[in-house]
């Protein structure tokens, strides 16, 4: 689970291999992804959400 999580993260600061991103197609559960980039997703709108309120309160 952790590579999943590491592909996703490098994928969504656009600093993923080109050998890696083919490895995950590959080998990789394609579900794994798509759940893991979407709780990532949310998270990541609810910390600038936060943060945004924070500095703005």
């Amino acid at each position: 689970m952790w590579g999943v999580i590491k592909s996703v993260l490098a994928a969504f600061f656009g600093v993923q291999r080109d050998r890696q991103r083919r490895e995950d197609f590959e080998r990789g559960n394609p579900m794994a992804f798509i759940v893991t980039g979407i709780v990532m997703g949310v998270l990541l709108v609810g910390v600038l959400a936060l943060v945004a309120i924070w500095v703005a309160g």
